[in-house]
């Protein structure tokens, strides 16, 4: 392999790919970044068995081939030379890198020990997500997937694809966001649940990207998504993903529906003394206000009473209280885009269905907190 290609492009490619290599590498290779010149580009991939990254750049190739490199070492190296062209040459199992006045040699292993990683996504075989309704779609879910990998299908998000819609699906068992968005052309109904942290990557870079391909190879339970020159890979998450249709209300006894900047501003105020109480607000719905109160035996109490415009066909919640975690209360009013939020609940004990008005396509369910008297 002997190729030319410029530091900037090359520094930049690595900042992505490092990112896939294995911390704790139970092969040697894992923990390096495959170098391949093919005819006018150079490939960059890097993988840790559950997800990879291969990114394409322009390169003036001499002579095609392939080796992997230390990534660690090889990025330290390209991003603090100077921007410019970068010579690279493969010599047996070593690269000698050149550029700025700098003249290197990093010892390297055999590309043959490197695993196969998805390098191309053919767009007829794949799916077009719509970048900007995805991207915004990621952020009103990913935050309710769980963290605990004692039920790693929790960790990952449900995508339901439908002819013409793309659903997403995320619950930690305690709440839940769905948000679906229309495509132009979907294809196939499928269910996949893809693990948040490739979907991360994905957030992470696709801004810089004109489109973001979806392609579902179901033999090899692999998840591929294209973005222009960038293909990210992952295994999907296999088991039973919660049927958390059987769990939304299909109807409320009371709605309430407020400021969405208000009632941040009241959870905020309550979680200085929910902190040291379980995390816990209670929510008193009266006949055109909302109270929020929370107590702590060293901090003290407080209550905060804003304004709502209230529903109701039944009196069982508005002479009582329901209480949640603060912390949902938070993390789903910064997922809404709108300045109003509608509540609605049955009783103490069943979900609040939480919803942005101006967003039918957005849903979050939170469980409540049973609360001792």
């Amino acid at each position: 392999m002997d190729l030319e290609v410029l530091q900037e492009n090359l520094s930049k490619a690595l900042s992505i790919t490092s990112r896939f290599v294995s911390s704790r590498a139970q092969l040697p290779v894992l923990a390096n970044i495959l170098l391949r010149g093919d005819k006018t580009k150079l490939i960059l991939s890097a993988t840790n068995l559950e997800t990879s990254a291969s990114i394409s750049l322009g390169a003036k190739i001499k002579e095609d081939g392939e080796l992997t490199i230390p990534a660690k070492n090889f990025f330290e190296i390209v991003s603090n030379l100077n921007s410019g062209t970068i010579h690279l040459i493969s010599e047996k199992e070593s690269l000698r890198i050149t550029g700025s006045g700098f003249t290197g040699r990093i010892s390297g292993m055999n590309a043959s020990d490197f695993p196969k990683v998805p390098q191309i996504i053919k767009k007829d075989e794949s799916i077009d997500l719509s970048k900007t309704k995805f991207l915004n779609a990621l952020p009103q879910v990913s935050f309710a997937a769980s963290s605990d990998e004692g039920r790693p299908i929790l960790t990952g998000i449900l995508f339901i694809l439908s002819k013409k819609n793309l659903s997403l699906v995320a619950t930690d068992g305690f709440r839940l966001s769905k948000k679906t968005i229309n495509l132009e052309k979907a294809g196939r109904e499928i269910k996949i649940v893809i693990p948040k942290n490739i979907l991360l990557e994905v957030s992470r870079v696709g801004e810089e990207n004109e489109n973001i391909l979806l392609g579902v190879k179901e033999k090899e339970k692999q998840i591929v998504f294209g973005l222009d020159n960038l293909i990210l890979s992952s295994r999907v998450l296999e088991g039973e993903f919660p049927d958390f249709e059987k769990i939304i209300p299909k109807n409320s006894s009371v709605k309430v529906r407020v400021d969405k900047e208000e009632f941040l501003r009241a959870v905020k105020l309550s979680s200085v003394f929910a902190r040291d109480s379980a995390n816990i607000v209670k929510i008193k719905i009266m006949k055109d206000s909302i109270k929020l109160s929370a107590e702590s035996s060293q901090v003290g109490n407080q209550e905060t009473v804003i304004d709502a415009k209230i529903n109701t066909e039944g009196p069982e919640l508005v002479e009582g209280e329901i209480s949640f975690n603060y912390k949902f209360l938070e993390d789903f009013l910064r997922a809404v885009t709108g300045e109003e939020v509608v509540m609605e609940f049955n009783n103490a004990s069943s979900p609040g269905v939480f919803t942005d008005p101006k967003d039918p396509n957005f849903l979050h369910l939170i469980m409540p907190v049973k609360v001792q008297t």
